[in-house]
C-alpha cells in the first residue's frame, strides 16, 4: 500500500508564504540577488508540493485526512449560501476581502490573480482603481455565525500580518519619512508623499515599520496640512489612501486610531475630499473600526453622519465602502444611535427600494434592530412594507433572514403593524414559506410573527 504524500502542518504552510512572500517583496523592490531568486522558487515548490500534492489522488486537500473531505460534505449537504463562496475557488471563504470593485473574494485566491499581474476584477472585469484588499469583516462574521449554525468548522485563518521589517525597509521608510518631513520644496514634499503611498500598497513589511516609529504619523498629517498642499486634491487621495495602506496592517490600527491627528483627518477627509479620497477613508475607517477601542474614538468623533451622507451619496464602491464603515461601528451600542441620528434608516430603506445595495443596507438594519430608538423609526418610516417586499421578492436567503429579523424587532415593539403584516400574509404566505424553507434564523424570526400575530389579533372582531 502506498505511503499518503506528507502535508504541511498549519502552521508550516503559513510560514512558508510568509517567507515566500518577503522573498516575492524584495524581487518586486529590484533589491534580490540570485540566491534570493533561488530560494524563492524553492519556497514556491514547496509550498505547491504542500496545497497541492494530495489532491491528485484525491485525498483531503487541507493537511487533515479525510476531515478535508468531510468538511466538504458537509458544507454540500448544508447548502452554502451563494455569496459565501469565493467566485474564483466555488469554495466557502476562509478569509473574505473586497477589492475596489466592491466584490468580495477569498484573501488567498483574489492574492493570487492580482500577483499573477492582473489588473482587473474577475467577476467585473472592471479595471481595478488600485490593488488594495480590505478584510470584509461583514461577511467573515457571516459566515462564521452559518458555520456555528450548520456544524461546520473551517480552518483558522493565516495571520497575514507576521511580517518581519528588515534594515533595507527601515531604511526605505527613513528617506522617504526625511523628504517628506524636511523638505522645503513643495514638489518634492508630494512627490515624496506620492511614493509612500506606492511603496506601502505594495510592501507588507514596509507597512509594519511604521510600528516602530509611530509619531510619524502626525508629522506626516500636519506637513500635508500646509496650505499649499492641503488643497492639493492629489495630495490628499495620497495620503488618505497611505492610512488606508498602512490600517491593513493588524499592529498599525492601534497606532493609527490612537494617533491624535489620523481619525480626524480622516473623518475631514470624508466631508470635503474627491470621491475616491472620500472612499478610501471610508475604507480605511472600516479598517480601523475592526478594534473595539477604534470603534468608540471614531465614532465619538463625530463620523457618522459624513459616512450616512457617502452612503447616499458616494460612487457605488465609494458607497459600499461607507456601508462596510457603519456596520462594523454600529456593532458598538453606542454608535447604533449615533447612525439612527445620522438619518441612516431613511438611506438605506431608500436603497431597499431602489434596488441598490441591498444586501448591505439588509444587514446594517438587522443590526440596527436591536435598539428601540431604530426600531420605531424603522416602523415610522414605511419599514414594514419594504421588508415585507424583500421577503416576499429577494431570491438571497440571507437578505430574507435579515428582513424578517428586522420584521420581527417592529412587531415586537410596535403590535399595530401586525395588521398589515398580517394581510400581506394572507395574499402572499411569505412568513409560511419562510418556516418552511428559510434559514434557521429567518424560520424561527417567522415563527414567532405567526405566533405573535394569533395571539394579537385573533379576536372575534378581526378577520383576516
Amino acid at each position: 500500500m502506498a505511503k499518503p504524500t506528507p502535508v504541511a502542518s498549519a502552521e508550516e504552510a503559513a510560514a512558508m508564504r510568509r517567507r515566500l512572500r518577503r522573498l516575492v517583496a524584495a524581487v518586486a523592490a529590484g533589491s534580490a540577488d540570485a540566491e534570493a531568486f533561488d530560494e524563492a522558487a524553492e519556497a514556491l515548490a514547496k509550498l505547491r508540493d504542500a496545497e497541492l500534492g494530495p489532491r491528485k489522488d484525491n485525498r483531503a486537500g487541507d493537511g487533515h485526512g479525510d476531515g478535508g473531505q468531510n468538511r466538504r460534505r458537509t458544507e454540500t449537504e448544508a447548502a452554502v449560501p451563494e455569496h459565501f463562496l469565493c467566485p474564483i475557488s466555488s469554495e466557502i471563504m476562509r478569509d473574505p476581502v473586497v477589492l475596489a470593485s466592491g466584490q468580495t473574494y477569498d484573501r488567498r485566491f483574489i492574492q493570487e490573480w492580482l500577483s499573477a499581474g492582473n489588473r482587473t476584477c474577475p467577476q467585473t472585469q472592471q479595471v481595478l482603481s488600485n490593488t488594495i484588499i480590505i478584510p470584509n469583516h461583514l461577511v467573515r462574521s457571516m459566515i462564521s455565525q452559518w458555520c456555528t449554525d450548520n456544524g461546520i468548522t473551517l480552518p483558522p485563518v493565516e495571520n497575514q500580518d507576521e511580517d518581519l521589517v528588515t534594515n533595507n525597509e527601515r531604511k526605505t521608510f527613513s528617506k522617504i519619512f526625511e523628504r517628506i518631513a524636511s523638505s522645503s520644496n513643495l514638489s518634492e514634499q508630494r512627490e515624496a508623499i506620492k511614493d509612500l503611498r506606492l511603496l506601502t500598497k505594495c510592501n507588507s513589511s514596509l507597512r509594519a515599520a511604521i510600528g516602530e516609529k509611530p509619531d510619524s504619523i502626525s508629522q506626516i498629517i500636519s506637513v500635508a496640512s500646509n496650505p499649499e498642499l492641503e488643497n492639493n486634491a492629489e495630495v490628499l487621495e495620497d495620503m488618505v489612501t497611505t492610512i488606508l495602506n498602512l490600517s491593513i496592517h493588524e499592529s498599525n490600527k492601534k497606532i493609527i486610531g490612537d494617533d491624535p491627528l489620523a481619525i480626524p483627518f480622516l473623518i475631514r477627509t470624508l466631508q470635503s475630499g474627491t470621491m475616491e479620497a472620500r472612499s478610501n477613508a471610508a475604507a480605511a475607517i472600516f479598517s480601523l473600526s475592526a478594534l473595539d477601542s477604534n470603534k468608540v474614538k471614531i465614532g465619538e468623533l463625530g463620523v457618522m453622519r459624513p459616512l450616512v451622507d457617502l452612503l447616499e451619496h458616494g460612487s457605488m464602491i465609494a458607497k459600499k465602502d461607507a456601508a462596510s464603515a457603519i456596520f462594523n461601528l454600529c456593532m458598538l451600542h453606542e454608535n447604533k444611535s449615533r447612525a439612527t441620528k445620522s438619518g441612516v434608516i431613511d438611506v438605506t430603506l431608500k436603497a431597499i427600494t431602489d434596488d441598490s445595495l441591498v444586501d448591505e443596507s439588509l444587514a446594517i438594519l438587522a443590526l440596527l434592530s436591536g435598539d428601540h430608538e431604530t426600531v420605531e423609526e424603522i416602523g415610522e418610516t414605511g419599514g414594514v412594507a419594504s421588508m415585507l417586499h424583500v421577503i416576499k421578492e429577494d431570491q438571497c436567503k440571507r437578505n430574507k433572514e435579515n428582513a424578517v429579523a428586522v420584521l420581527f424587532a417592529v412587531c415586537m415593539y410596535d403590535r399595530t403593524k401586525l395588521r398589515e403584516v398580517a394581510e400581506h400574509e394572507k395574499l402572499n404566505g411569505s412568513l409560511a414559506w419562510l418556516v418552511q424553507n428559510g434559514t434557521s434564523r429567518a424560520r424561527r424570526k417567522a415563527v414567532g410573527i405567526l405566533d405573535k400575530m394569533k395571539r394579537t389579533l385573533h379576536q372575534p372582531h378581526y378577520s383576516c
